[in-house]
């Protein structure tokens, strides 16, 4: 038996249908480690999610629940998650059985290796639409354009990291959560592996597009200043063209003999102007929204029970 600890955090949101047989599954790979344990975190389900995985716990002792007090997001959850793991390796993954439980041996395998965070890409896209394909692509690139950083399209939350990566983890206070971006921002010895999305066993998927849209733009925000300084450049850039539209109607008018008339041509500018006004407005406002959540200082999210000190 291997001589270490390993955590698989799981966050949970209205997979009631899918618990059972991922915990099986998951107990069937770890049960040739010497110590291991399963925290399946409930984030404000509204089925029996949370009787399910106590009922597995009735079974196996290594089977844990957190259970937050609402629906705090995905990525708050797997925080919660992330905080409460004990093991020297910790595994992330979801709970719709979309990523390959045969897969965790290699991710503990490559830690063995001695890489500190082995990350999986999405390689199989045929289960996804060709505008989310095509939409996720864009955004990577965005993305590692704004940040510097080089993250994979079709990186998943499904990897593995060793204990001190989770400890800085635990340990960073900041509200705005973009764990995939977290994770390569903090550099270490890091290897992905591919997989292939497996089909969601029962259910249905609680990322709509309104949900991607806000991690989005959360990831795009919260690791760079590049939007402020691109409406800054944007905001010239108009300024100018203004100006030389201003100069060519006054040239216009003096030597010309014609003047511009109509409303067209007004109504052109102002659309243009108005529109990169707010839009500039609009990136300043979402900086200054994360400035105050950040100030508030308030928990990422609250648990309401959990398993993990039944046994202390």
């Amino acid at each position: 038996m291997k001589n270490f600890k390993v955590s698989v955090v799981v966050p949970a949101f209205n997979e009631e249908g899918n618990i059972p047989r991922l915990a099986n599954e998951l107990v069937n790979v770890l049960k040739q480690y010497k110590s291991y344990e399963i925290i399946f975190i409930n984030d404000g389900s509204v089925d029996n999610t949370l009787d399910t995985i106590k009922k597995l716990r009735l079974h196996n002792k290594n089977i844990h629940y957190i259970s937050l007090s609402r629906n705090f997001g995905h990525q708050y959850a797997l925080k919660a998650g992330l905080d409460s793991a004990t093991g020297d390796f910790v595994i992330s993954m979801d709970a719709d059985l979309q990523h390959p439980v045969n897969l965790i041996p290699t991710l503990i395998q490559e830690w063995q290796n001695g890489y500190d965070i082995v990350y999986t890409v999405r390689t199989d896209k045929k289960t996804e639409s060709l505008f989310k394909r095509s939409t996720s692509k864009l955004y990577y690139k965005i993305f590692n354009f704004l940040t510097g950083l080089n993250m994979p399209s079709g990186t998943a939350d499904f990897r593995g990291m060793d204990k001190k990566a989770v400890q800085i983890l635990k340990n960073m206070p900041e509200k705005t959560l973009f764990l995939r971006g977290l994770v390569f921002w903090m550099g270490f010895k890091q290897k992905a592996l591919s997989y292939q999305v497996h089909p969601r066993f029962t259910g249905k998927s609680a990322y709509t597009l309104k949900k991607m849209m806000s991690l989005a733009m959360a990831g795009a925000t919260s690791f760079s200043v590049k939007p402020l300084r691109i409406a800054i450049y944007a905001g010239f850039i108009v300024a100018v063209l203004g100006c030389l539209f201003t100069a060519y109607v006054l040239y216009m008018k003096l030597f010309g003999g014609a003047t511009i008339s109509g409303w067209a041509s007004i109504m052109c500018v102002f659309l243009i102007l108005g529109g990169s006004q707010l839009f500039m407005m609009g990136i300043i406002g979402e900086y200054i929204g994360m400035i105050f959540m950040e100030m508030k200082k308030r928990p990422s999210y609250i648990v309401d029970e959990t398993s993990l000190n039944q046994d202390k």
